[in-house]
This record gives structure tokens, sequence and C-alpha cells, in this order.
């Protein structure tokens, strides 16, 4: 049965390895009473799930199951979310239906494309997501003008959102108006929203890299399931 001593498996590392969420996310769900152990709802969260105990989420008995990790090709013109309620069309119906239960990781906007992983592990969202484990993503980005020199450093310093301080790690430039970015934060649409207050449009963005995984030979729209290791790839840095 559930109990608070020293001895099963913490219910919100549980509920993550069932894909509810990350860690603190279902801590939130547990503070809300969405959480049931043998009938009983639980709000504490210190509560550890014992061997034969039955977990429900919003009424749904759930089950440990082995993590599952793929990566999506992202063309344009599709939305990361489950549904749209004007219509559009969104990253899932490009996938098969086995893979819809998967959330993805770090969102692109529905103009933006590349790299997008999706998962069933909570852990390995935190671990990409949360600012703590500072993982990068790199962006191509193409802008409508040359871009300025001297703006590199207004955008490593950081400019002001209405969400807090958006940063760059680094910015290399290609070419006059094609940028590498590379970003630690997850800010909506934080790139475009920061190169708009340097009055830059971006024409087209591009996310190559999470960590120390690129985006594979993939055609665009097309995704495959990950290894072990290239997941791990996913959330440290290169060198």
């Amino acid at each position: 049965m559930a109990s608070s001593a020293d001895k099963g498996v913490r219910l919100n590392r549980f509920l993550s390895s069932c894909g509810v969420a990350s860690r603190r996310g279902c801590e939130e769900f547990i503070r809300q009473g969405r959480v049931e152990i043998n009938g009983q709802v639980v709000v504490d969260l210190a509560t550890r799930v014992q061997e034969g105990d039955h977990v429900k989420f919003d009424g749904k008995l759930l089950r440990q199951q082995a993590p599952l990790t793929i990566v999506l090709n992202k063309p344009r013109g599709f939305l990361c979310t489950t549904s749209d309620p004007e219509g559009r069309k969104t990253i899932y119906d490009i996938l098969p239906g086995k893979f819809k239960s998967l959330k993805y990781i770090g969102r692109l906007d529905y103009n933006s494309s590349g790299l997008l992983l999706l998962t069933s592990s909570g852990d390995l969202i935190e671990k990409v997501t949360h600012p703590r484990f500072h993982v990068e993503k790199e962006y191509v980005v193409s802008i409508d003008r040359p871009f300025n020199p001297a703006h590199t450093e207004k955008l490593l310093d950081g400019i002001h959102l209405a969400e807090g301080l958006a940063k760059a790690e680094s910015i290399t430039m290609d070419t006059r108006r094609r940028l590498h970015m590379v970003l630690t934060q997850g800010y909506n649409r934080q790139i475009r929203r920061m190169l708009s207050k340097l009055d830059y449009k971006v024409k087209d963005l591009e996310r190559i890299r999470i960590g120390s995984l690129t985006t594979p030979a993939l055609s665009t729209g097309d995704h495959i399931v990950l290894n072990h290791r290239e997941i791990d790839l996913a959330t440290v840095n290169p060198d």
C-alpha cells in the first residue's frame, strides 16, 4: 500500500515514468487532487508507491512503461498541439497513431521547422527543458535585412520580454542575413521576439540541435525512434 516511508518509488517519479508529465508537473497534479492510490486521493508529495499499488490519474489506471522517444523533422505549417480550434494541422496529424500519446519537448511554432523530440518520459522532458540543466538548443535563423554585429552583445546580455530577460548563449553569422543562435531558455517564440525588439523580422527558423543531438538525415515530416545513446545526447551539451 502507499505510504510516506522510505520504500517504494516517490509518487511524482512514478507518475513521470508513466508519461504523465515532468516530475515538477506531476507535483502540481498531486496538489490538485488528481491522483488516487488504491481508491484514495493523495495530496502528500512525500507519498511513495509500493509494489501492487493501483495508481490512477484523472480516473485512469496507470502502468509504468519503458520510455519511448522519437525525433520528428517538423515541417513548417504544423502546430505543436494536440488539436487546434481553427482546424489547422498539428504535428500529430503526420505521426502514426501509436505516437499520439507522446509529449513534445520544447514546441516549435507554426512557421518554424526542424528538430522536435516527443517522448513518454517525464524525466527527459525535465532534463531538456528545466533551466538548471542548461541544455542548449541551436537554431538557424534567416532575417529580413543585414544583421548589425553591434547587436550581438545586446542579444547575449539579454532582451527584456514580459516573462523575463531573454538571452542568447552564442550568435554566429553564416551570412549577414543568416545567423546561428544558441539558447538555453525556452520562452514562447523567443528568437522571433528578441529579434523583433531590434527591428528584425524572422523569415525562416529551423532548430538543428538539442544538447549534442543533431538533426538526423530525415526528410521533412519524417521521424525515427531514438535509442538510449541518442536520447542521452539530447541531455548533454557539446564539449
